[in-house]
């Protein structure tokens, strides 16, 4: 690998810290077999849910030069979300990624970002693809071959001082550059915390995860009405869950993020099930517009705070 390539890499690390990267690395779009096999047995056994888009595309998953031809370098990035946040107790929960402007418009802003300056290093015309949670791409592989970090027994990516509040995107380039590639240590060690706290065990053994369990699965991604089994098991999670990741020691030794691309919606932050329950569509468009839970509709958001304010009910919490 010649000089140029090498300074081309570190320049583009230097770009990425002042755009407030929390990490990125460098890999080739070589064959990844055992997550392949990992992919296909979490369909096999049935663990993807109602989430069949996890069934499709696997060509793609297998072979990322297919997403763009002549694809020489996989850029994989994290961008940290660990911020400061104080909840008000007999108020339903939402993820803290949820509570700010949507992931994947930000990142893919940085990225766009990242690539122009990527396009102002190199002499010459670049062929490239950016995809932030969008693409067949297995994101915490690729990562993990990049070096920058640690799939835990939570099955969520860890980065060294960053920890596991991340956000994940990627570059695919044409144009070579070196493997950043090492061997990270085992950041979880005998700790099973994660494991234990999980309400729904939906962890069902370190590093395997059974999506129809996940309360983020069920509040998110789970379009029809929940069974009375599924009402129950959100408990006081009205979109999303960050249980596996509160409990993490590693995470609670990690700085808190400075970076500024994410603004906190502070009227999100302890929302009220009634005031969820009485809004309209407008009201709804006007609150959540530009948040990942606008996604999931009104209609969805009110079956997760009724399920949420029986749950809250049955157990006195209100």
């Amino acid at each position: 690998m010649s000089d140029h390539s090498t300074d081309l890499a570190h320049n583009i690390r230097k770009a990425a810290a002042q755009l407030g990267f929390a990490a990125i690395g460098f890999s080739a779009p070589l064959p990844q077999t055992l997550a392949i096999l990992r992919a296909t047995a979490m369909v096999h056994e049935h663990r993807n849910g109602e989430m069949h888009y996890l069934e499709s595309r696997m060509e793609e998953r297998a072979d990322p030069s297919l997403l763009l031809p002549g694809l020489r370098t996989i850029i994989s990035t994290a961008i940290s979300y660990n911020y400061p946040l104080k909840r008000q107790a007999g108020l339903p929960k939402i993820s803290k990624y949820a509570i700010i402007d949507d992931y994947h418009t930000v990142v893919r802003s940085k990225l766009e970002e990242l690539l122009a300056e990527i396009e102002n290093l190199v002499a010459e015309p670049l062929h490239a693809r950016i995809t932030v949670d969008s693409s067949p791409l297995l994101e915490k592989n690729w990562a993990e071959e990049a070096g920058i970090g640690k799939t835990g027994k939570n099955t969520l990516l860890k980065v060294p001082s960053a920890g596991s509040y991340l956000f994940l995107g990627e570059i695919l380039l044409d144009r070579e550059i070196p493997s950043s590639k090492f061997t990270l240590p085992n950041y979880c060690g005998s700790c099973g915390d994660c494991l234990t706290h999980c309400p729904t065990g939906a962890l069902v053994e370190a590093g395997k995860i059974d999506a129809s369990k996940c309360i983020s699965y069920l509040t998110i991604e789970l379009k029809r009405e929940f069974t009375a089994e599924e009402a129950a098991m959100i408990g006081d999670w009205m979109f999303g869950c960050d249980l596996c990741q509160d409990v993490c020691p590693y995470n609670q030794q990690t700085s808190i993020t400075a970076n500024k691309a994410f603004k906190v919606r502070e009227e999100l932050v302890n929302i009220s099930m009634e005031r969820v329950l009485n809004l309209t569509k407008s009201g709804f468009r006007e609150l959540f517009y530009g948040t990942p839970i606008f996604r999931i509709g009104l209609r969805r958001l009110k079956r997760n705070a009724r399920a949420v304010e029986n749950n809250m009910k049955k157990s006195g919490t209100i």
